[in-house]
């Protein structure tokens, strides 16, 4: 089977692999339907070193259940699922919190790990039933690319406005225009935030992102984002910050920009083990919180938005890439010229 591998910073080609296949009881296979690019794919994009070792690429998908172990209960071959970027078992103590990202037996696809990534025409699944959220019906083709944000960016998004409580008559102000961001712009809007700050320099994406609910745009960066942002929010700053982006500076930015008492969620990959702003957020009183998002917990709540039409996640994919095409994919994505890349093996 052809698969995207990543063998060093730039170098992407597709190649032939292995074909997926269940090794343990637990295992499904599923032949890929759709899967995409993410913002965070574009970290070892850019810094992968060769002697790292080369990796299959990428972490949501939705797929046709091909195959399964013996102890595999939660669907039949022929089903189509959703693939949430980290697999989990369902049963442990963290997945019972709603918090499968934490799972003693789960890990991630396509990070260099002992999991594959699903940019590739198949991929075998551990602990299928604890990972994969089998679709309620062959769904309309054009509600697919919204349902494969399920997989990560409306999930990820959700989970910075869960995490820096977002709520009714709030102020929000979300870091970063990426797929992840705009998809935070969804959820604070459903959450019924009263005021939406989208922080962005593109303006094809900033326009996206009122047209999904945001009501003002910031471009400023660094101190004049934070002062443009006080402005707009009576001196004080934002009741809830999304952080979408993972930089120190970002960083910084979204606690600046956090009003005395207000919640900081972070959902943008930390490039630096060390978290800036410790002093500026100890004495504002500003709750930080985030991490990966538990994606397969919030498909049960985001879904029927979906199929009603009450969010359009599926808006932030701009253009759409054959597997043979992966690589353009790639490029288009680091040079800002796609949002984000949908891929159709």
């Amino acid at each position: 089977m052809k698969a995207t591998v990543l063998h060093g910073a730039g170098d992407v080609r597709v190649e032939e692999v292995p074909d997926a296949q269940v090794l343990e009881p637990t295992d499904a296979v599923i032949r890929i339907y759709r899967a995409c690019i993410c913002g965070s794919d574009l970290w070892p994009y850019k810094n992968l070193d060769p002697r790292e070792g080369a990796r299959i690429m990428g972490h949501e998908a939705i797929g046709i259940v091909e195959d399964i172990g013996s102890e595999v209960r939660a669907m039949k071959r022929g089903d189509l699922v959703v693939m949430p970027f980290a697999y989990s078992d369902g049963t442990c103590i963290f997945c019972h919190d709603g918090l499968q990202t934490e799972c003693v037996h789960g890990g991630f696809f396509g990070n260099g790990g002992d999991t594959d990534g699903a940019q590739a025409e198949a991929l075998r699944i551990p602990q299928a039933d604890g990972t994969l959220y089998v679709l309620p019906a062959q769904p309309d083709e054009a509600l697919l690319p919204s349902l494969l944000t399920l997989a990560d960016v409306m999930g990820t998004g959700h989970h910075a406005a869960v995490t820096a409580a977002v709520g009714p008559g709030k102020s929000v102000a979300v870091v970063g225009d990426g797929a992840v961001g705009l998809c935070g712009v969804i959820a604070a809007k459903r959450f019924g935030a009263e005021q939406i700050i989208i922080m962005g320099r593109h303006a094809e994406r900033t326009d996206l992102a009122r047209e999904l609910g945001a009501t003002d745009v910031v471009a400023e960066r660094g101190p004049e984002a934070v002062e443009r942002v006080r402005e707009l929010t009576d001196g004080f700053g934002a009741h809830a910050v999304l952080e979408c982006v993972g930089l120190d500076e970002s960083t910084l930015t979204a606690i600046g920009i956090a009003r005395p008492g207000g919640a900081v969620g972070r959902v943008g990959v930390p490039q630096d083990e060390a978290m800036p702003g410790g002093q500026s957020s100890f004495y504002g009183n500003i709750t930080i919180g985030g991490g990966p998002a538990p994606v397969r917990a919030y498909i049960d709540e985001l879904l029927p938005d979906i199929l009603d039409g009450e969010i359009e996640p599926g808006r932030v994919f701009d253009r759409t890439v054959g597997l043979h095409a992966v690589a353009e994919g790639y490029r288009a994505m680091n040079d800002r010229e796609a949002l984000k890349v949908m891929v159709r093996p």
